[in-house]
């Protein structure tokens, strides 16, 4: 076995924290649990995930795991009669001792039945782009694990109660001795019989079969602040999963997702349009009413604006999420060049070349003009 094999079990890096450890043990836990998951393999599958946390879960043994594999973990390196020619460390407290102390060990373990939060659940909901700005209600429906209305949790049938474990006498482990070349190596396993529980049910629940969860769809009203962003969470405390052993519900995190406009575009509280103008407006100047997500508003556009000028308008932004200021609109002129001209039109730009004595180099006559050149001469 390397340094790595607790770690793959649960499915995390090296560098996983301790919260990322506790999520992944969670999860893997709960997927191949024998009253849950049925396949072959899965009992010991679950074995081997409640090892693995039982070391990595403690960040001491996780040190000494990560050192010395294993039986550094444990404090395996012999001691009792076998070990050292028979040396028991009369006198010193015993090896398991003067290990347990050089490595770091911890002789306290985590109380199999106290009470254990549930797992955080996620939810993915759309919003227009006026919702985001202005802020919105949403209801969401999804499925949860809830506790058992039948047991109220405990799994077990009602009338009867989880009793203790025979086998571990409720510390949810088993120690395991094994012979070595120094002695014989005891070690802490998840116990067999009652899977690291601490208890039996003897009488299970006919509704969760003993899981003390039973698959709920739930409803809850989500209040949308003003002014939220494409991938921010709302946290509902409360609203995940199902605890363990009594324990609270686990939370629900809302994440955003905004549409877009096909108006506007949004960068934090700023807001951008892009306003088409005429030549003619762009040269003489006008006043064109400009859409916002307040409500139009009139905008002088003076003479001679050139493509690219921006105008600001103040407040008509976007809020900030802490609702204690507003952004602005940007407007930016585009001047559109016109198309299919008519004789008249072509004429009145002739002209306007002329007096501003602007040079314009003459157009090729295609065949049709030139044919209608001729009928003309005749």
């Amino acid at each position: 076995m390397n340094n790595t094999e607790y770690y793959d079990r649960l499915g995390v890096s090296k560098n996983a924290s301790q919260d990322e450890i506790k999520k992944a043990y969670r999860k893997m836990s709960k997927k191949y649990h024998p009253d849950i998951n049925k396949e072959a393999g899965a009992e010991q599958k679950y074995k081997d995930v409640q090892e693995a946390y039982e070391t990595l879960g403690d960040e001491q043994k996780r040190a000494a795991y990560d050192q010395y594999g294993p039986a550094g973990a444990n404090g395996g390196f012999g001691g009792g009669a076998g070990g050292f020619g028979g040396f028991d460390g009369a006198g010193f407290g015993g090896f398991e001792d003067i290990f347990s102390s050089f490595f770091g060990g911890n002789t306290s373990r985590r109380n199999p039945n106290a009470p254990r939060q549930g797992d955080d659940l996620q939810y993915r909901v759309q919003l227009k782009f006026e919702e985001a700005i202005f802020g919105a209600e949403k209801e969401v429906s999804y499925n949860r694990e809830a506790t058992c209305h039948t047991c109220t949790g405990t799994g077990a049938k009602p009338g009867t109660s989880p009793v203790t474990c025979s086998r571990c006498h409720g510390s949810g482990v088993i120690n395991v001795d094994t012979q070595t070349p120094l002695g014989t190596m005891r070690r802490q396993m998840t116990c067999d019989v009652c899977h690291g529980r601490g208890q039996q049910i003897t009488d299970p629940c006919t509704t969760c079969h003993g899981t003390g969860h039973e698959k709920k769809s739930h409803t809850v009203t989500v209040k949308i602040p003003a002014g939220v962003e494409t991938g921010q969470q709302i946290r509902l405390a409360g609203q995940g999963e199902a605890g363990f052993n009594g324990g609270p519900y686990g939370d629900l995190f809302v994440i955003i997702q905004v549409q877009p406009s096909d108006k506007f575009e949004r960068d934090g509280t700023t807001i951008h349009y892009k306003l088409n103008l005429n030549f003619v407006q762009a040269a003489l100047g006008d006043t064109v009413h400009v859409p916002t997500v307040h409500g139009d508003v009139d905008l002088v556009i003076p003479e001679g604006t050139q493509t690219g000028r921006k105008f600001r308008l103040k407040g008509k932004g976007a809020p900030s999420l802490r609702g204690n200021s507003t952004g602005d609109q940007y407007v930016t002129v585009n001047i559109v060049t016109p198309t299919g001209l008519n004789d008249r039109q072509k004429k009145a730009l002739k002209e306007f070349a002329d007096a501003g004595n602007i040079k314009v180099a003459p157009q090729k006559k295609g065949f049709f003009d030139k044919m209608k050149d001729a009928l003309e001469d005749l």
